[in-house]
């Protein structure tokens, strides 16, 4: 029974998201390396925050989705826990609770960590970069007014997958910010943005007729697939810019090795006509982006 239960709550959890989380982390802490800067505490501690604060969106998620009855029989992923009754709504409500706790004392140690020896402001601003992220992360599908049914779900993930993850990573690790960092931090957005909107255009039909308009409800699948398409494409340009800008060694190469499958995939979604095929593209995605992370870490590092 306890066996059951945990591995309820780590299918609640949702593990495939998390390669996504680390990604920024990972490529936040090789650009500091390769800028001449490197915490290890930081990189650990960065890691099981970013990976605290995604669990606690992805149980927010499956809470306020199923109470807004958004997660029903007409969704196309995989069942939920809160619909399918797996966990009860009182059950989650701790669950999430008990997350956000955890979240926040490891974004807290990782600050005092990271800003150690820095002015009090620095330590001000990351505590309130905290608390929005976590704000961020319940309110997606939770409250009167989530902004996830609103269509501004793909700017959030741009901001905390890409901008803040990448770039706070990059700080706290070498307390100053560069424009190479940039470029990466906006990549990693770009492809964070590309996940969601892939889990946005498989569900769109039912997404509608609940009242979750995202952004890829507004525009209809044809348009989202073209979307998608500029975010990826966008993404690729933006590596092989980096790559050109800041070329030492042929390490740096090593990160092309995976532009051809996503490139293949870009493809494959946009001749795919049934949304429900949409879904092993989202985890595909997911995983290589983390793998790009590792890559682009690994071309970094070899050519110190």
């Amino acid at each position: 029974m306890i066996v059951k239960s945990i591995s309820t709550w780590i299918e609640a959890a949702r593990l495939r998201t998390l390669p996504l989380a680390l990604s920024s982390i990972i490529t936040g802490s090789a650009l500091a390396l390769f800028d001449g800067a490197f915490n290890l505490h930081v990189l650990i501690l960065a890691s099981l925050t970013a990976v605290f604060l995604q669990i606690l969106s992805n149980l927010a998620n499956d809470y306020g989705d199923a109470v807004k009855g958004t997660d029903n029989a007409g969704r196309v992923g995989p069942l939920r826990a809160v619909q399918s009754g797996a966990i009860t709504p009182a059950q989650m409500r701790k669950g999430i609770v008990a997350t956000a706790i955890i979240g926040i004392f490891m974004g807290m140690w990782l600050i005092c960590e990271g800003l150690s020896g820095l002015s009090w402001h620095y330590y001000i601003s990351f505590m309130f970069l905290g608390l929005v992220s976590v704000v961020a992360a319940l309110t997606y599908t939770l409250g009167r007014n989530p902004y996830g049914y609103s269509g501004l779900g793909d700017i959030s993930v741009f901001l905390f997958f890409g901008l803040t993850g990448v770039l706070g990573t990059y700080f706290l690790h070498r307390h100053e910010l560069s424009w190479g960092a940039a470029l990466m931090a906006t990549v990693l957005g770009l492809f964070s943005m590309g996940v969601l909107n892939l889990n946005n255009m498989r569900d769109m039909e039912n997404d509608k007729r609940c009242g979750k308009i995202t952004f890829a409800a507004r525009m209809g699948l044809a348009k989202a697939k073209i979307y998608h398409s500029l975010l990826i494409v966008s993404g690729l340009l933006g590596t092989a810019a980096f790559t050109a800008l800041n070329f030492i060694s042929a390490s740096q190469l090593l990160i092309f090795l995976i532009f051809p499958i996503f490139i293949f995939d870009i493809n494959a979604i946009l001749k795919t006509k049934d949304n429900a095929k949409l879904d092993p593209f989202l985890k595909k995605l997911s995983l290589s982006t983390f793998i790009f992370s590792i890559l682009f870490g690994i071309g970094l590092v070899w050519s110190l």
